[in-house]
């Protein structure tokens, strides 16, 4: 059934890119012609700080554990989970596991290590739901509702009532959630101990994120830096062809491109990104060319950049001298994809893996 809704999935997005794409292409070259270097370098170096942002998003996360690892290395570390979830379909799980290892390598207490890691993938996906939401209250009634928005909006309310349905339902009804997670675990023939235990970990997650409400400000204040950045990022490299489009209709196109991704049908929403941003932007009166040739740059510099970057520095991790002491335990980024994609592991039995988190105590400075 997996193999079935996959394949059909993918055709689907073939299907439209083919749409969407295909026939801007040949005016698409037209235009690399007349492009503005210096916004690209200006596209790129708003990339580079939304990488950054994340990476002191999980900075922050650590809590007093950030003392023992640099921000420099941190930042490595992120954008090696980066290159290593941009190889692997599904990549998030493969990512998040590779980050808990080099940390814990770093000197990062297991349990510190795991919390930043949930806290920072969870609060990033609440903060680009919100920011969506946002965006559409201000755009619908400056735009009004044609049939292709009202889908869009649709769609992003669906959304973002599941992920309060599910954050609500988590912390005040941890009992039935625990009981709905065994039901669906034994019908899918997987280890109900297990989904139960997981269920647990990630409500003492959230209810530590909630009880400190400087760590909770600084966790969507960088994930938000993050979002907005990369979207800044955007409109640079649109504009570098010479045409802009609306703050609100970007920020929409965007947001929903990136919920769409987080179905993990290829690696790092290869595909499904380019397609249902494409098809946004045309939507909102941009043309097709501009649409295809501007999104195709933001996304060299937004996927392939990072993961070649992301490599590199995974090597830095492991040989010179800015490598963790423990190196031997560090295998090449191609067998650690190897080994993901033959064994495996799904995101409960990587939640479980974690002991449950101490108390934060006072959170400090970040720039420490």
């Amino acid at each position: 059934m997996r193999l079935t809704i996959r394949l059909l999935v993918g055709f689907l997005v073939l299907y439209f890119g083919a749409v969407a794409v295909i026939p801007g292409v040949r005016n698409a070259v037209h235009r690399l012609g007349a492009v503005n270097p210096l916004l690209l370098l200006t596209g790129l170096a708003l990339e580079f700080a939304a990488l950054l942002s994340y990476s002191l998003l999980t900075r922050a996360a650590l809590g007093e554990a950030r003392r023992t690892v640099s921000l420099g290395r941190v930042f490595r570390i992120q954008m090696s989970t980066k290159a290593l979830s941009s190889i692997v379909p599904g990549g998030s799980a493969a990512g998040s596991a590779l980050g808990y290892n080099l940390l814990t390598l770093s000197g990062v207490p297991g349990p510190d290590a795991g919390f930043a890691l949930a806290t920072a993938g969870l609060g990033s996906a609440v903060v680009l739901n919100a920011i969506f939401l946002v965006a559409l209250l201000v755009s619908i009634p400056l735009r009004g509702v044609n049939p292709g928005y009202a889908i869009a909006a649709l769609l992003g309310v669906l959304l973002i009532g599941a992920v309060a349905a599910l954050v609500f339902g988590l912390i005040s009804g941890e009992g039935r959630a625990e009981r709905v997670v065994r039901w669906v675990a034994r019908r899918l023939r997987m280890n109900d101990e297990i989904a139960a235990q997981g269920v647990h970990h990630i409500v003492e997650r959230l209810e530590d994120l909630f009880a400190d409400r400087k760590l909770l400000t600084r966790v969507i204040a960088w994930a938000a830096a993050n979002w907005l950045l990369d979207a800044a990022a955007l409109w640079v490299f649109l504009r570098s062809f010479g045409v802009s489009t609306d703050i609100d209709a970007l920020v929409v196109a965007y947001a929903l491109a990136n919920v769409l991704a987080v179905v993990p049908l290829t690696p790092g929403g290869l595909g499904v990104i380019e397609v249902a941003l494409t098809s946004a932007l045309v939507g909102f009166g941009l043309p097709r060319s501009v649409a295809l040739i501007g999104v195709a740059s933001w996304r060299i510099a937004d996927f392939i950049l990072p993961a070649l970057l992301g490599g590199a520095l995974y090597g830095t991790l492991r040989v010179g001298p800015w490598s963790i002491s423990r190196q031997q335990h560090l295998q090449r980024l191609r067998e650690v994809a190897s080994a993901d994609i033959t064994v495996g592991e799904n995101a409960l039995d990587f939640a479980v893996r974690f002991a449950t988190r101490p108390s934060l105590g006072k959170s400090g400075d970040i720039g420490e």
